[in-house]
């Protein structure tokens, strides 16, 4: 492997285009604009491309939706060439294909690693972006596309003492490249989504304890995780076309069939042997066994009671599988995919403390104190999260037209059209961004969705010798109405959940991804941009 980086160029340099971000988005988005004959430069925080899976290295890691679909699909020579050991690849894994796609493609030598972008400024006399970088870098371009991820501002929770902790600290998003060595140790986990439900049964395996604070219980599907087998790959590959067109059709942009429109369409017995399969097969394909999971309350408590039962089974300790029995909704919040999740709390050297109605009172140098009681601990866990969708755009100092701060704009929620283009802001397309499906989907195909809706419009204006293009505000109201409409309809408002930025501290409580499904959300883009680009403003 050639992993040759960009050597940082004190002096300005002109660019076509700036690409923040060096995981799946940004790797494609490069590949295709490069195709294009641009001028392209991507300006990456780490030391190497994979974006989530380069970060998120914590014990357990590994991707939630079946890798033989959670993969780039542009290239059939790459789908074909590339062999997944096992149905959920473990981070590493994913980490070695992000590599193997920068090799194939030749990537590496338009990629400056080890370089933060603080700064983004629009000149309006010019039509250009500067981009700032945290080491004194200045470097304009017509075009500034933002592949920031949805997932990878990280969530720091406000905990009075933290800072004080004599222990090790770890967040789950930051996790050393080394492993860390539980043996023999009192762990801490503070949080239990996906990456305290995929982390905490291997922690449990090595540490001499662990005590898990939860605030909120969460559905956990189980993985049944295993190797791939020879044949099952090449059945897949050979029928990679027709999988693929049924995936972009189902709301998530996964292949799961729909057992029927509505769970109160059929007999108990009927959607609890339904119900039963699913759980046998594992992952999140039981998101998709009725249509109306998301419309209909009493159809999604059927599927909530089921998992809910399926706790109480597993969990040998009726108090403990109550507490973790979730009290919202089936799908509220981001359904998890685990190995031994439950099982994990049957073991003697796991306790379970809920946090809900007390909270934590405060970190102390010896461990954990809640309700006046400190529990004492050697390694303190974050399994915070992040601070979802738009944390990572909010970070950087973005700066359109009259000097106008995108964290001004954005004060009291998100506004964008189609999440890949915002008004005031010429020639800044977000990738996979505030009002599109992003993470309420399988998210490969929703970022090549958008890269290729980009480099579409690009070329576009090149051909059609135009320079600026920018989110007219009308339209950009009208679609965060609409995004908005859409979101308070489904059961997802009904909870405190991350979709709604509830996780963090005053941010305002608004919908983030657009809740309409992929098919929709594809032939509305395809609409804007056959008519022209309608909402836009081109010149």
């Amino acid at each position: 492997m050639s992993m040759a980086a960009v050597e940082p160029d004190h002096a300005s340099a002109r660019l076509d285009a700036i690409i923040v971000g060096a995981g799946i988005a940004g790797m494609y988005q490069l590949y295709r604009l490069r195709q294009l004959g641009l001028s392209v430069r991507v300006f990456e925080t780490g030391t190497s491309v994979g974006g989530t899976w380069y970060w998120n290295r914590y014990p357990g890691a590994r991707v939630d939706t079946e890798t033989m679909f959670y993969s780039y699909q542009f290239s059939e020579a790459l789908q074909q060439e590339w062999d997944w050991p096992e149905r959920y690849p473990a981070q590493a894994d994913l980490a070695a294909y992000a590599r193997h796609v920068a090799d194939r493609f030749e990537l590496w030598p338009d990629i400056q690693f080890e370089t933060r972008v603080d700064a983004a400024r629009w000149d309006d006399a010019a039509g250009l972006w500067t981009v700032e970088t945290d080491d004194g870098t200045q470097v304009t371009a017509r075009f500034c596309i933002m592949a920031t991820g949805c997932l990878s501002a990280v969530n720091y929770p406000e905990i009075d003492g933290l800072e004080d902790f004599a222990g090790e600290t770890y967040h789950t998003a930051h996790w050393p490249a080394d492993s860390v060595d539980f043996a023999g140790k009192r762990v801490a986990v503070i949080g239990t989504g996906s990456s305290g439900v995929q982390s905490i049964p291997v922690i449990a395996e090595a540490a001499a304890h662990v005590t898990v604070y939860q605030r909120t219980a969460n559905y956990v599907m189980p993985a049944h995780n295993r190797p791939m087998a020879a044949d099952e790959v090449a059945e897949i590959k050979v029928n990679y076309p027709a999988l693929r067109a049924k995936a972009k059709q189902s709301f998530s942009g996964n292949y799961f069939p729909v057992a029927g429109p509505s769970a109160l369409a059929v007999s108990e017995e009927e959607r609890n042997r339904e119900y039963e399969k699913r759980w046998a097969m594992g992952g999140l394909a039981i998101m998709a066994t009725y249509a109306d999971f998301q419309t209909s309350e009493a159809a999604n408590e059927t599927a909530s009671d089921f998992i809910r039962n399926k706790i109480r089974t597993i969990v040998k300790d009726p108090d403990v599988a109550e507490l973790l029995a979730p009290k919202q909704l089936f799908l509220c919040k981001r359904l998890c995919v685990g190995t031994n999740y439950y099982e994990t709390y049957n073991r003697d050297n796991v306790t379970l403390v809920d946090i809900s109605e007390t909270g934590i009172d405060r970190i102390t140098p010896e461990g954990v104190c809640v309700a006046g009681h400190t529990e004492p601990v050697d390694v303190l866990v974050l399994a915070t999260g992040f601070d979802a969708v738009t944390g990572a755009l909010k970070r950087i100092d973005i700066r359109g037209v009259d000097g106008l701060a995108l964290r001004e704009k954005w004060a009291d929620g998100p506004r964008t059209y189609l999440g890949l283009g915002i008004a005031g802001f010429p020639n800044l397309f977000t990738i996979t961004g505030p009002g599109s499906p992003s993470v309420l989907t399988n998210m490969i195909p929703s970022i090549e969705q958008h890269v290729e809706w980009i480099a579409d419009c690009v070329r576009h204006m090149r051909d059609a010798g135009l320079d600026r293009i920018e989110a007219e505000r009308d339209a950009e109201t009208d679609w965060v109405t609409h995004v908005n409409d859409i979101g308070d309809e489904t059961l997802r408002a009904t909870c405190q959940s991350w979709y709604f930025g509830s996780n963090i501290p005053g941010k305002p409580r608004v919908i983030l991804p657009y809740a309409g499904g992929f098919p929709a959300y594809t032939e509305k883009c395809d609409e804007v941009a056959a008519a022209g680009y309608r909402g836009f403003a081109l010149r």
